[in-house]
């Protein structure tokens, strides 16, 4: 009896070995994270993107901005879109880029809240282990990464989804290498993403969802749209969104979709839909004049420079705001929901 009890624990250490491969939990469940709001139920954030560069190219610049901005309205926590330490990522959990990029350029006051971070290409091409581990964020408590992973803030849930496994072409290119420890096999961790998201879009109470990625879904920039996105995830996202779908009540809708990439600060509206595309990937190095044509109707902002954009939320009322380094504001978008509905 004794044996076959010390035999099935051995079995049970080895399923969760395996379960746990690559520290990446198998077929789970989206991690969940509490965020607190204000004592008034409202939430204020900034969001920031491809940063990672020792300060250089105008990055603490945005840094300082942001920490005079996040004070007058008193940020609970940062979103980063990823591309957090260029050119390729972490060479592992002692790696000094994260001090160099991230804790010593980030020193405001009002920035030394919780950082939400998604994973961008960039930071595939390094040690994507090192990037996720627990170790980082003894380093810097305010540093939270995760693949994929939902927040919840009572009014909103965000929920951040690890999007540069889609693109097909970081899977067949030579120049660069790619970390895929824990993404192999790829249409696996693919299809179980997409079925987590959709499933936790739909049993999602909250008044706000707002999706974050890296990548862009559309736009105007030098990527443009990332054509496996809008096949695999804007479905997703617009079946919890179609306006004519009488099933779908405004507080069930997902209301942005959240991204960096092309570095630029962007705002598309869909002709569609309610959903929103934001680009925020201006956090350091920017590409002049790399614009192409798009609706007017549809592109409500595209600067080509570096900045910022920031986020508050009531119950009620979204309040979008873009920021360039020298703290101008230069779009500001809002939307409203009906008090009635309940988070």
């Amino acid at each position: 009896m004794e044996s076959k009890v010390i035999k099935m624990n051995l079995m049970l250490i080895v399923i969760s070995v395996l379960i746990m491969l690559n520290g990446e939990i198998i077929n789970a469940k989206l991690p969940r994270l509490k965020q607190k709001t204000k004592e008034d139920g409202s939430l204020s954030l900034l969001v920031v993107g491809d940063w990672g560069r020792n300060g250089d190219y105008n990055q603490s610049l945005v840094a300082s901005q942001m920490g005079i901005v996040g004070e007058k309205m008193d940020v609970d926590f940062i979103i980063s879109t990823g591309d957090n330490f260029y050119d390729d990522g972490l060479t592992g959990v002692h790696d000094p880029a994260f001090e160099d990029s991230f804790t010593n350029i980030y020193t405001a006051p009002s920035l030394q809240k919780r950082w939400f971070t998604v994973l961008g290409n960039h930071d595939y091409r390094g040690d994507v282990l090192a990037h996720l581990s627990p170790v980082l964020r003894k380093r810097d408590s305010r540093w939270v990464s995760f693949r994929s992973y939902i927040v919840n803030a009572d009014i909103v849930d965000f929920f951040f989804v690890d999007t540069t496994p889609f693109q097909d072409k970081y899977f067949v290119e030579t120049k660069h290498t790619y970390d895929w420890r824990g993404v192999i096999p790829r249409q696996r961790y693919l299809s179980n993403l997409l079925k987590e998201v959709d499933e936790a879009l739909k049993k999602s109470t909250a008044k706000w969802k707002f999706v974050i990625g890296h990548h862009t879904m559309m736009s105007a920039g030098h990527h443009g749209n990332t054509i496996e996105l809008v096949a695999q995830l804007l479905p997703i996202l617009e079946t919890n969104n179609n306006i004519d779908d009488e099933y779908i009540s405004q507080e069930n809708r997902v209301d942005l979709y959240i991204n960096g990439h092309d570095h630029c600060l962007e705002h598309i509206s869909s002709s569609h839909s309610s959903l929103q595309f934001l680009t925020s990937g201006g956090g350091s190095k920017s590409w002049r004049g790399d614009v192409q044509q798009w609706n007017e109707d549809e592109l409500k902002l595209y600067y080509d420079g570096q900045g910022f954009m920031s986020m508050q939320v009531t119950q009620t009322e979204l309040e979008v705001m873009f920021f360039d380094i020298f703290g101008n504001i230069l779009h500001k978008w809002t939307s409203a929901k009906p008090d009635h509905y309940s988070s």
